[in-house]
């Protein structure tokens, strides 16, 4: 089931994001395959309607699946928290998790009030009969085929949008604080990236450079040294939003993005699936209106 959500997750991405879309494409078409490494994904640590609040929407989902936190990411300049959900079974072959969160409380009172405004009337995709499969799940590692099947859709829904429409207003006082916030508010808790595991980062850089593609002029390189990362920039996708007269308008905002990531062994010869504060930061860009206009 966990690897079943990831693939789901995965392919819903692919087709949100053109570039990614395009480089899969690219690599099936040469035989190769992919390997998923992980998906990432941002919650806000707020009331938030029927949902429940920050990274306990998403959490208790992986749990019953078999994943378990990893490590914690403090990321400070975003005012955000990241931590990395590892598969117990099969930590390097099952896609890792990296679910960010965000603090409101670190921001002004006219952004924790926009917060408020936006996430008021979440829905939760889950009702009790979901829960009850998922907390059977997590007891006995495993559920009828039957039942497997009628959660799996509910648990795929948990990672989307669970709030509705907003006021164009509140979208641009959430942006003026927080680029990361004003995402979520237009695409909630979808996949932000889905990451490619590649052999050599800098051949790849190369090559879809020489295609025309948006990736990162630079490759982000762990203090460890051991973990690089890069990225296509993110789709542009139109939302809607209320403007002042109650009107419904649309605008262009950033979507989601394709990442790549080179991992090298420890010397115990376990792959090294960790992540990096500052990597993550500067991956973090590459939904900013500003990245969308640089990589344009």
């Amino acid at each position: 089931m966990a690897q079943a959500l990831n693939m789901v997750l995965f392919y819903d991405l692919h087709e949100r994001v053109p570039e990614g879309h395009d480089y899969v494409q690219d690599v099936m078409a040469s035989g190769a395959k992919i390997t998923f490494d992980h998906g990432a994904l941002r919650t806000v640590a707020w009331p938030s309607g029927a949902l429940p609040p920050g990274e306990a929407a998403i959490s208790r989902v992986l749990r019953p699946l078999g994943f378990a936190v990893a490590d914690t990411y403090p990321l400070p300049r975003l005012k955000m928290t990241g931590r990395a959900w590892a598969h117990t079974d099969f930590p390097e072959t099952i896609a890792q998790f990296f679910v960010s969160e965000l603090h409101p409380e670190q921001f002004s009172v006219e952004f924790q009030a926009a917060v408020t405004r936006v996430l008021a009337d979440s829905v939760d995709p889950l009702g009790p009969q979901d829960i009850g499969r998922l907390e059977r799940l997590g007891r006995d590692g495993s559920l009828p085929w039957a039942d497997a099947l009628a959660l799996m859709p509910k648990v795929v829904a948990c990672f989307g949008r669970q709030h509705g429409g907003f006021a164009l207003a509140d979208y641009e006082t959430l942006l003026a604080e927080s680029a990361e916030m004003a995402w979520i508010s237009t695409e909630g808790n979808a996949f932000n990236h889905a990451t490619d595991r590649v052999e050599d980062l800098e051949a790849l850089s190369a090559q879809q450079k020489k295609l025309g593609r948006s990736i990162k002029d630079a490759i982000e390189v762990s203090k460890s040294g051991r973990v690089m990362q890069t990225a296509f920039k993110a789709a542009q996708v139109e939302r809607e939003f209320l403007d002042e007269d109650g009107d419904w308008v649309t605008r262009h905002v950033p979507g989601s993005f394709y990442e790549f990531i080179q991992r090298e062994r420890l010397q115990c010869g376990r792959l090294d699936l960790a992540f990096d504060a500052g990597n993550a930061t500067a991956i973090f860009k590459m939904t900013t209106h500003e990245a969308l206009e640089i990589l344009s």
